[in-house]
């Protein structure tokens, strides 16, 4: 029997977990051939989200929880999720009800068939202003020019993944942490299926417009140096166009005698070179930042309870860490 883990990050969704746990059950009770676990990961949630979770686990074996220490934000809380996973696939799933459990039975049928990742695309989505979706339209089609990773446009983390897909996304150990673009750098044999997603059944949602640019940015810098590459042709452009007319000011003044323009336009020109220097600096400075950030090689998270066992350790080990590991333990016992 194929073991399933359905994955839910969870943070602070007290007024919506009965009903996405009532619908799972229901989605799960056709799927006889199959042994699901549930798995919520309390990312540090500030209301009754952990509580509920224990009486639901207590009255239901295949329920399992982690509980980060903190709010380490929705990417890490789903690596934490891919590493404590017991299922030979995993489905990611919102505990906002916005991505419908009914789809799980179809992505089951495709990973039968064989596809690994099979992921679901949304055809409409209910409940979002024309503004967000504008963005996220604008935003999609340009990292799909400026990217050579084929991205998966109004596609979420709503999909089945299949082992090998996790083994893969558990090696990328990155502290900024792009999961939407990481689905489409592993590659494997990769299925879509449209939905039409709906508004959240209860609660607010956590992503207002400064995390949404935010998740922007990371998903910029993360799978591309594009923005570096123009900020050097940028600089290239202004520096032929200023000795082009530094040319111009001298012929004219020598030939014809013109006055030299004077306050107003060397304002101008150093105004714009000034905005041009800083908005390069601050592109490097967000590739800067990811690298310094990369090089403390910090654990992505502390678990406080696993089940309700106290834990107090950090992430699970990559398999380069237990290798180095278990390299040492040979060298001391020799």
């Amino acid at each position: 029997m194929k073991g399933v883990t359905v994955l839910i990050p969870s943070y602070n969704e007290q007024e919506v977990l009965h009903q996405l746990y009532a619908r799972l059950t229901d989605v799960v009770a056709s799927l006889h051939h199959y042994k699901f676990e549930f798995l919520f990961i309390n990312d540090g949630s500030k209301d009754n989200t952990l509580q509920i979770i224990m009486s639901l686990a207590e009255n239901d074996q295949r329920i399992s929880y982690v509980s980060l220490s903190r709010n380490f934000g929705k990417e890490t809380a789903m690596l934490a999720g891919l590493d404590y996973a017991t299922g030979d696939a995993v489905i990611i799933i919102d505990a906002d009800l916005q991505d419908p459990p009914e789809l799980i039975p179809v992505m089951i049928k495709y990973w039968e068939e064989g596809y690994d990742d099979i992921y679901a695309k949304r055809r409409t989505r209910a409940g979002e202003t024309w503004f967000k979706k504008w963005t996220a339209r604008t935003y999609y089609h340009m990292l799909r020019k400026v990217t050579r990773i084929p991205i998966q446009e109004n596609t979420g983390d709503f999909r089945l993944l299949d082992r090998r897909c996790i083994e893969a996304l558990k090696q990328l150990r990155e502290v900024h942490r792009n999961t939407k673009g990481m689905f489409s750098w592993i590659g494997y044999h990769k299925k879509e299926i449209l939905f039409d997603r709906d508004p959240r059944a209860a609660g607010e949602t956590k992503w207002n417009y400064v995390r949404l640019f935010d998740l922007a940015i990371e998903g910029i810098t993360s799978f591309t140096t594009t923005p570096l590459r123009l900020s050097t042709i940028s600089g290239g452009v202004i520096s032929v166009c200023a000795f082009i007319y530094m040319l111009f000011i001298i012929i004219k003044t020598i030939l014809y005698g013109a006055d030299v323009a004077g306050y107003p336009s060397i304002i101008t020109v150093i105004l714009f070179l000034g905005g041009i220097q800083l908005l390069s600096l601050g592109i490097l400075g967000e590739y800067l930042g990811k690298v310094f950030n990369e090089t403390k090689r910090r654990p992505l998270y502390f678990v406080d309870l696993y089940n309700g066992s106290k834990r107090g350790t950090s992430e699970f080990r990559t398999t380069k860490d237990k290798i180095v590991l278990n390299n040492e333990k040979v060298k001391s016992i020799v």
